[in-house]
């Protein structure tokens, strides 16, 4: 899916979370279970199809032109185990979830009640204002930390398509239509976070596109099309790999790939 402009599928993310929180204020959590389960099965198959054709730019003619026959997998591979051990070592996914974890803590704690605490007008506006803030925050780190954010956004930049933020969209919306119906307008409000976090992130990639060359982007493609294989696998409730860890990954298959380059 080809963009208009570079940025437009953060408007389109930007969109769907609000779009959602509405619905949620508005419907509250009449979805039954058995729905929203089937919906994510549907989101979970179109992310690993998804996946696939981007996997698949290991082929590109780029990058067999740049590297050779031989290369591109051993590229994506060594890009994988290199980015592993680094991620692994860092602890992302440990250190991601940390966060969302203390984000909570913090906020559950300040929104315990006071010596002073009574039922009445202040305690009310209390407790609105805590729901507010658990509600902006828990969203944010859900919309905002992710592989799908980073590889959205840096190929909107890099100008190839917007695929992966409208797949991110609609999983946004659907996740803003839940949060939003226990936690209100906090969740909308959410989608400002969104906007700037991947609107910097689409500001790296056209940074990158004017910089890195075609083969080593079709490297960067195909090992995030792997990040979002595992992605799938998580939705689809088979394995829970670690994909946080994976990210270095992104960094590592151009630095690859330039020094395979360098020493052809």
């Amino acid at each position: 899916m080809s963009a208009a402009f570079p940025g437009l599928g953060t408007v389109v993310n930007v969109v769907a979370v609000l779009l959602g929180a509405s619905l949620g204020m508005v419907i509250g959590n009449r979805l039954p279970e058995r729905t929203r389960s089937i919906v994510t099965d549907c989101l979970g198959l179109t992310t690993l199809l998804m996946a696939l054709l981007s996997a698949w730019e290991v082929t590109s003619r780029s990058l067999t032109d740049a590297v050779g026959t031989g290369a591109p997998m051993l590229i994506v591979l060594g890009s994988l185990l290199v980015g592993a051990i680094c991620g692994s070592a860092l602890h992302i996914e440990r250190r991601l979830e940390g966060l969302a974890a203390a984000v909570q803590r913090r906020v559950h704690r300040s929104a315990a009640p006071g010596p002073d605490a009574a039922a009445g007008e202040g305690a009310s506006a209390d407790e609105e204002r805590e729901r507010f803030i658990e509600g902006w925050l828990t969203a944010s780190l859900l919309f905002c930390v992710g592989p799908l954010t980073i590889l959205g956004s840096l190929n909107d930049g890099l100008g190839r398509g917007i695929d992966q933020l409208a797949l991110k969209s609609v999983l946004d919306g659907f996740a803003a239509l839940a949060f939003a119906s226990t936690f209100g307008i906090g969740v909308l409000l959410s989608a400002v976070s969104v906007a700037v976090v991947q609107g910097a992130l689409t500001v790296v990639g056209v940074l990158l596109g004017s910089v890195l060359p075609e083969a080593h982007i079709a490297a960067l493609t195909a090992t995030g099309g792997l990040l979002l294989v595992a992605i799938a696998l998580r939705l689809l409730r088979i394995r829970e790999i670690p994909v946080g860890d994976l990210l270095p990954a992104l960094v590592v298959a151009p630095l690859l790939t330039q020094l395979v380059v360098a020493l052809r």
